[in-house]
């Protein structure tokens, strides 16, 4: 068919001729120029093949200094016949392994960052998982990191958990044995409350105590549900407990020793799975969980939790106390608190997490609310949307964007929420947008932007939307472009290009200025800032950043407007009077320094051209969202390293530090 004099033939044979001769080049080493060396074992391949295929082998040969040479990949800790499943996938889309190499293939895959293989694993594992294989496939996915996989193991315990328990894999787990001593009439709690009880009690006995988690196995822990439903350390009774028995579970109660002394001695975390102080208090959230419990019988629990990241049964037995209740609650000898409160306040309460791990999604703050959108939870793009609620401190979904779509930014313009491009896992940029109406709860499409576009800048200024920057069509380098949509028009428009290439920037707007900061220009993190007058239409650079950085977070703390002008020390010729140290200035968070999540935080305050260090987040945030809800900076989401994260932080100036915890900003 010759259309407008044009010739198109589509050959369907093509693609998989082609593809059949590449591979067959690959084995017979012909035209190769990449050489794998796995555990003693050397594979060939070509270098253009692998890079499409393995964003960390791209990054190697993106930096490599002789391009247009051989180069040399080494891999001591991967399965040959795995990476040669991988190479055979890379060159036909077509993965075969045989199920005793699944675990290995995904631990390749992992390295390799080849996100769909290591989804289509796990289904696999999923789908081949029963009673007998549970424990160990948890702990495969607990020692890979992989969240969405561990959900749905531990979801299977939970309706599994009498028949996990007969097997041998969950025999051989550690086991925590403890007798509750219960008052005259009282009955223990609901499971899920007692044992986040328990785990709070072992964690005061880390802590406080001392106790290695092997110590606290080696023996049946007394420990006793007091009238006001706290669980308290028996060995603190007045009086001690007697030594007996039970018939029903064969289990030999003992009497727990006294407290060690020194208590209050500095302790450091150790092999054993003791708590140092500094660690018990951001101890991460995965490492204390419970999983599954049952009622064996009228007053024994069989329980799987996580005490400190070991996998451990928890036996618990529940009995009235064999001598006369104390006349009031006992007094104890010290302080057991976590944190140095007192024993009968539970432990802080963390800020509710979303219900999705995100990392490069939008964020942005809406009718005094949170919204969270898309990004990836390690396995793929996100549709959903969330939204969070300061005064409830939780998260609820609201409808869902047309397109998932994640390593995109998120903006407010004219009352309604605004995305563009991105990547939705599967081709490399996109050019769709869309806005969200918040009294319709629906989101719609807007027209397209004129070139694919990821990692890029969105910002509202002066009732239009910016794109800045972002990556090119390859995803290897950055751009200038800067592109302006008009919400009236509907239409694109142009403005001046920025002085330096950049991708994964922070871009955000303040006193009528557009930001856009770090990102990089390549692959290398860049420290500089540019600022845009709207009314010159010029990009001017700005003081840069004590720490380079791309994949930063970047929140406005508004302050009133100032003469859009800058004088020749680049000061605003104008200052206004802030309502607060704070207000009129930015604040960027977390990022990636081309080698590491960062925890670190920096300030700029326009009105002097400066930056300056803040307090640092409890855990180190790449690709993450951060948002003002009043005076309260947030952090959320992100990926820390080595995990993608669902976890929220809040960052108050008046103190200059952040915390977990919702009651820290319960009277900010």
């Amino acid at each position: 068919m010759i259309p407008n004099g044009y010739l198109i033939f589509e050959d369907e044979s093509f693609l998989d001729s082609t593809v059949a001769k590449m591979n067959a080049l690959r084995k017979n080493g012909q035209f190769c120029d990449v050489r794998l060396q796995v555990c003693g074992h050397e594979l060939m391949a070509h270098r253009a093949v692998l890079a499409c295929c393995s964003p960390y082998l791209f990054e190697i040969f993106n930096g490599d200094l002789e391009p247009h040479g051989i180069s040399h990949v080494k891999f001591e800790d991967l399965d040959p016949k795995a990476v040669e499943i991988l190479l055979n996938y890379a060159y036909t889309a077509q993965l075969k392994a045989d199920k005793e190499l699944v675990k290995e293939v995904y631990s390749a895959a992992k390295r390799l960052k080849m996100d769909r293989v290591k989804q289509i694993c796990a289904d696999y594992l999923l789908s081949k998982m029963d009673s007998q294989s549970a424990i160990s496939y948890r702990n495969f996915a607990s020692c890979m990191g992989d969240g969405r996989l561990l959900g749905k193991i531990d979801s299977y315990i939970q309706e599994h958990l009498l028949d996990v328990s007969e097997q041998e894999d969950f025999l051989k787990l550690p086991r925590l044995k403890l007798e509750v001593m219960l008052e005259d009439n009282l009955t223990l709690p609901s499971n899920g409350k007692l044992y986040s009880k328990v785990i709070g009690w072992v964690q005061r006995s880390l802590w406080e105590n001392g106790e290695p988690l092997e110590r606290l196995m080696e023996e049946v822990q007394m420990v006793y549900y007091s009238a006001n439903h706290k669980l308290l350390d028996g060995s603190l009774l007045d009086g001690q407990a007697e030594e007996f028995g039970t018939e029903d579970d064969h289990i030999q109660f003992v009497q727990k020793k006294p407290p060690r002394e020194n208590v209050h001695r500095q302790l450091s975390t150790s092999s054993s799975g003791s708590l140092s102080p500094g660690s018990a208090k951001h101890s991460c959230k995965q490492d204390w969980k419970y999983i599954a419990s049952e009622k064996t019988t009228n007053n024994t629990y069989l329980c799987l939790a996580v005490l400190n990241g070991v996998l451990c049964v928890i036996i618990l037995h529940g009995r009235s106390s064999p001598q006369a209740s104390p006349s009031a609650t006992p007094c104890l000898t010290k302080s057991l608190s976590f944190e140095g409160q007192p024993l009968e306040e539970e432990p802080d309460k963390l800020l509710a997490p979303m219900h999705y791990a995100r990392s490069g999604l939008g964020i942005a703050s809406l009718n005094g609310r949170l919204i969270a959108a898309g990004g990836y939870n390690r396995e793929e793009c996100l549709r959903t949307v969330e939204c969070y609620d300061m005064k409830t401190d939780s998260w609820s979904f609201i409808a869902p964007m047309r397109t998932p779509r994640a390593r995109f930014q998120m903006a407010v313009l004219m009352g309604q929420l605004y995305v563009m491009g991105g990547s939705n896992g599967h081709s490399d940029e996109l050019s769709c947008g869309e806005t969200y109406n918040p009294s319709a709860d629906e989101w719609t499409q807007v027209p397209e932007l004129r070139t694919n576009r990821c990692n890029a800048g969105v910002c509202a200024l002066n009732n239009k939307l910016y794109v800045v920057g972002g990556s090119d069509p390859c995803g290897q380098k950055g751009l200038k472009n800067c592109d302006v949509f008009d919400p009236v028009s509907k239409a694109w428009t142009s403005c001046a290009p920025l002085n330096i290439k950049r991708h994964q920037a922070a871009v955000c707007e303040l006193d009528g200025f557009m930001y856009v900061i770090g990102g990089a220009e390549s692959w290398n993190c860049l420290n500089s800032v540019e600022c845009y007058n709207p009314e010159n239409n010029i990009w001017t650079l700005v003081a840069p950043m004590n720490i380079a950085r791309r994949g930063a977070g970047v929140a406005v703390h508004e302050g009133k407007r100032r003469t859009k002008c800058w004088d020749a020390n680049m000061q605003l010729v104008e200052e206004a009077n802030q309502c607060s140290s704070f207000s009129g200035k930015l604040f960027v968070v977390g990022g990636f320094d081309g080698s590491h999540a960062l925890h670190c935080v920096e300030m700029y305050d326009p009105a002097h051209n400066e930056w300056r260090m803040l307090g640092s987040m409890n855990s180190p945030r790449s690709n993450a969202g951060a948002a003002v809800l009043g005076d309260i900076i947030y952090a959320v989401g992100g990926f820390d390293g080595n995990d993608f994260l669902n976890s929220v932080e809040a960052y108050s100036p008046k103190t200059d530090e952040w915390s977990p915890c919702a009651d820290a900003f319960t009277n900010s």
